[in-house]
């Protein structure tokens, strides 16, 4: 496990931010078996509780499935739930805040969209 806890964001929270970008980025993939809460509280001297409240809310979500006795594993549907609600959320806290500015400034739809395409050209390599 290589998340690096700190005081900035609650524990659970940190755990559960862990898990949703290792199933993003490919490091646990659909039908995996996540870290257990013991293996949590060990590996970080934690309370499981904490580590059990972050894998619940990712069960609650449907990103997670506990299988009695034998731990949580990563459901099938687990990336897409996951990219939905970070394009959600992508949206509610960088576009709306953007365009919110883009209107104060009086910048158009064009110009923001030409803003926006100057950009392009640092991620197409």
């Amino acid at each position: 496990m290589t998340l690096q806890l700190n005081e900035n964001k609650p524990i659970f929270m940190q755990i559960k931010e862990y898990l949703e970008d290792a199933i993003i980025n490919g490091t646990i993939k659909p039908g995996e078996r996540v870290p257990s809460t013991n293996e949590f509280s060990k590996h970080y001297q934690i309370n499981p509780a904490t580590a059990a409240k972050g894998t619940n809310e990712l069960v609650d979500e449907g990103i997670l499935v506990k299988r009695r006795g034998v731990g949580m594993f990563v459901t099938k549907d687990a990336e897409t739930i996951l990219i939905d609600k970070r394009k959600q959320t992508f949206y509610e806290h960088y576009v709306l805040p953007l365009k919110d500015e883009a209107h104060k400034l009086n910048i158009t739809k064009s110009e923001l969209l030409e803003m926006v395409n100057r950009e392009e050209n640092r991620y197409e390599n």
